[in-house]
């Protein structure tokens, strides 16, 4: 058995050219584009938020990779606007060499209690011992998936348009939303706010959540 923390990684986001890009979509609407300055996005596009004209977000996309808990993605995958690829605990046998013949699993960021804890863990490897018992006895990965918990690891591939990104982070960066979801999302909101502050900086998000369970933000250049 195995304990690991959620992550996410993505390419290095150019913000700017991401919110030039949507201010010379937008501006064809209006046939403005003479308009358009070194820096004339930021204002433009705070304008279109405020007025609600977000259709011209849909222009661009980012795309990130996830591990996290199969609750997690379970609710992340109900957003209908973005497009998924995700690892299949149905054909995906945990008891191979490929994955360490064991079976991952993510370290609860809502459990502080120790008993408790000690519960989930001893839980997770009864879970998994009977995942390799029954997979040495000739059951396939789709029987053997019907014993994964929850607190399975798996990774994914999401892609979402900006507008999607600001619907997803609203609801899922939000208190009311479950703190394996917040755990990522919540970091990676704020490297959007970063990387493009015209187009999120408005979008709140659960201050309260401790950074220190906050999952690692990747980024490739």
């Amino acid at each position: 058995m195995k304990i690991v923390k959620p992550w996410v990684e993505l390419l290095e986001i150019d913000g700017i050219k991401i919110m030039k890009n949507l201010e010379k979509a937008a501006k064809h609407c209006y046939r403005t584009e003479a308009n358009i300055k070194e820096d004339s996005y930021d204002h433009f596009l705070r304008n279109c938020i405020n007025r609600g004209h977000e259709s011209v977000l849909e222009h661009e996309k980012v795309t990130i990779r996830i591990c996290c808990d199969v609750g997690a993605y379970k609710d992340i995958t109900r957003h209908r606007i973005a497009s998924f690829s995700i690892e299949s605990t149905r054909y995906c046998n945990y008891s191979k060499d490929k994955f360490g013949n064991q079976i991952s699993f993510i370290e609860p960021c809502n459990i502080e209690d120790e008993q408790i804890y000690k519960a989930w863990k001893d839980c997770m490897q009864n879970i998994e011992n009977t995942y390799n018992k029954m997979a040495s006895q000739g059951a396939t990965p789709d029987q053997l998936r019907l014993l994964l918990p929850h607190s399975t690891a798996a990774e994914l591939t999401m892609t979402a348009n900006i507008r999607e990104w600001r619907h997803i982070f609203a609801l899922r960066a939000d208190k009311h939303a479950h703190p394996s979801i917040q755990q990522f999302m919540i970091p990676l909101l704020l490297y959007f706010k970063k990387q493009m502050p015209a187009l999120f900086d408005e979008v709140e998000y659960n201050e309260n959540f401790d950074p220190k369970k906050y999952a690692e933000i990747k980024i490739v250049k």
